[in-house]
C-alpha cells in the first residue's frame, strides 16, 4: 500500500511539475467582434498547442487596430502586457519609443517578401514578423464595364484611363442625381494609406526610413491630392466629401459604384458577397506602378518572461510557416507573406481556380513602406486631417498639405536631434 501511495504521490508531483513547466502566452489580436476570423485564430491556437504541449496560447480579441495599440500600451504600462500581439506594422516606431517590445532574434527574415520587411526592421534590428499583410488593389464590376461599352477584362492602367472609365461608368437619373459612381476611394479609417496609393505611383514617398522626416508638401504629393479631389469636385465621377472605409465594399456589392480601391484583405469578402463577375488589378500608374504595403505584424513584448518571449517567437514562426501562410491567405484574402507559401500545392490550386488572388503578390515588387514615423499616430492624424480638409473643400490641396507638413515637422522635431 505504501508503495502504491508513493507511486501516486510521484505521479502527482510529476503532473504538477509538467503543469508548472507549461508556458502561457497571451496573444492580442485585432478584431472587434466574433465570427469567422476569431474561429480561425482559435483553431490555429489549438493546433499550435497540440504541436507544442509545453505552451498554452490565450487569444484576446482587442477591437480595431487603433483600439489594440492603446490596449497593448496601457497593459504594458500597468505591468501586465500581452506576450505577443498583432499590431500595425506602422506601430513599430511607437512601440520602440515606449520601450514596449524586444528585437526578434533567431528568425530567418529572408524568407519573407522584402516589401513587408520595410515596415518590420530599423536600426539593423528586426522588430516585427509579417503576418496579415496587404496592399491596396482596384476591384471592378465586369458587368457594369460591359454595359458602359468598356472591355470587361481590361482595368484602367493609368490615372487618365481611370478618369475616362469613371466618366463612362457614372450614371445619373432624370433629375441629375447620381445612381452609380464610376470610382470610389475611401477616405475614412485609413485615408493616409489610400492616399499613398496615389503618391506612390506619382513617384514620391511620404517619409524617410528613419521615421524622423515627412514630405507632405512636395509638389508630387499635392498633385496626387489634387487628382483625388478633382475626381469628385471637378469631374463628378467620385462621391464628394469623406467616403467611409467600412461601407465601400457594400457599395460595390450593391452596384452603387463600378470601381473601388480597398485592401486585398477584402478579397475573400468580395469573392463571397459580389453577385457578379469582378476583376482585381494593381493600382493605376502615373509615373510608375505602386502601392504601400499594409496590415499587421507579430510583436513580442519586453515585460514578458524570457520563456514567454521564446514561446511567442516560436508561435509567430509556426503561424507563418509556408502551409499556414498559404491557408491564412486563402481564408482571409491577405497576402501570404513569403514566396514559398505560393509554391505550396494548396496555394497553387487556389490561384489556378482564382487567378486574381495573385494580383496583390505581383504588386509587391512595386510596393513601398506604409507611412510610419516616430509618434506615428499624431503624425498620421496631421496628414489625415489635411486629406479630409481638401476632400471636403475646407482647404485647397496645396494649403492642406503645407499645414499637415508643418504639424508633422513640429511633432518630429524632438526625434531629429
Amino acid at each position: 500500500m505504501r508503495k502504491l501511495w508513493q507511486f501516486v504521490a510521484a505521479a502527482a508531483a510529476s503532473l504538477a511539475l509538467g503543469a508548472a513547466a507549461q508556458t502561457e502566452i497571451t496573444f492580442y489580436y485585432p478584431v472587434a467582434v466574433g465570427g469567422p476570423i476569431t474561429k480561425i485564430i482559435d483553431g490555429y491556437a489549438a493546433d499550435f498547442e497540440k504541436a507544442n504541449p509545453g505552451i498554452k496560447v490565450k487569444p484576446v480579441y482587442t477591437g480595431t487596430y487603433q483600439e489594440s495599440i492603446v490596449k497593448a500600451l496601457t497593459a504594458h504600462k500597468s505591468g501586465q502586457p500581452p506576450t505577443t500581439a498583432i499590431l500595425l506594422s506602422t506601430d513599430m516606431f511607437t512601440l520602440i519609443d515606449e520601450d514596449a517590445i524586444v528585437p526578434i532574434e533567431g528568425v530567418d527574415t529572408k524568407v519573407f517578401y522584402p516589401a513587408f520587411m520595410a515596415n518590420s526592421q530599423t536600426g539593423g534590428k528586426t522588430w516585427g514578423i509579417p503576418f496579415q499583410r496587404s496592399t491596396i488593389v482596384l476591384y471592378w464590376n465586369k458587368e457594369l464595364f460591359k454595359e458602359a461599352g468598356l472591355d470587361p477584362n481590361r482595368p484602367p492602367a493609368n490615372w487618365n484611363e481611370m478618369l475616362q472609365y469613371a466618366q463612362k461608368l457614372t450614371k445619373r437619373d432624370a433629375s441629375g442625381n447620381v445612381t452609380q459612381w464610376g470610382v470610389q476611394i475611401p477616405s475614412s479609417g485609413f485615408p493616409y494609406w489610400l492616399f499613398q496609393g496615389l503618391t506612390t505611383p506619382n513617384g514620391v514617398e511620404l517619409m524617410n526610413k528613419e521615421g524622423t522626416e515627412t514630405y507632405f508638401d512636395r509638389p508630387e504629393v499635392v498633385e496626387a491630392l489634387q487628382y483625388w479631389v478633382d475626381l469628385g469636385r471637378k469631374h463628378k465621377v467620385h462621391p464628394t466629401g469623406v467616403v467611409e472605409w467600412g461601407t465601400t465594399p457594400k457599395d460595390f456589392f450593391e452596384r452603387k459604384v463600378a470601381m473601388i480601391w480597398t485592401t486585398t484583405g477584402n478579397l475573400t469578402n468580395v469573392k463571397n458577397n459580389a453577385k457578379f463577375d469582378f476583376g482585381v488589378a494593381m493600382l493605376p500608374e502615373k509615373k510608375r506602378r505602386g502601392s504601400p504595403t499594409g496590415g499587421g505584424n507579430f510583436y513580442v513584448f519586453k515585460k514578458a518572461t524570457k520563456e514567454q518571449q521564446a514561446a511567442a517567437i516560436k508561435f509567430a514562426q509556426w503561424m507563418t510557416e509556408p502551409e499556414r501562410a498559404a491557408q491564412w491567405g486563402i481564408e482571409t484574402g491577405y497576402v501570404a507573406v513569403r514566396p514559398d507559401a505560393w509554391q505550396t500545392a494548396k496555394m497553387r490550386e487556389y490561384v489556378k481556380g482564382f487567378p486574381v488572388a495573385a494580383v496583390a503578390r505581383d504588386q509587391l515588387q512595386y510596393s513601398v513602406a506604409e507611412l510610419s514615423t516616430h509618434d506615428n499616430q499624431r503624425v498620421t492624424k496631421a496628414l489625415n486631417d489635411g486629406i479630409q480638409a481638401a476632400l471636403t473643400g475646407a482647404k485647397e490641396p496645396a494649403q492642406a498639405m503645407k499645414d499637415a507638413q508643418a504639424e508633422a515637422a513640429r511633432i518630429l522635431r524632438a526625434y531629429r536631434r
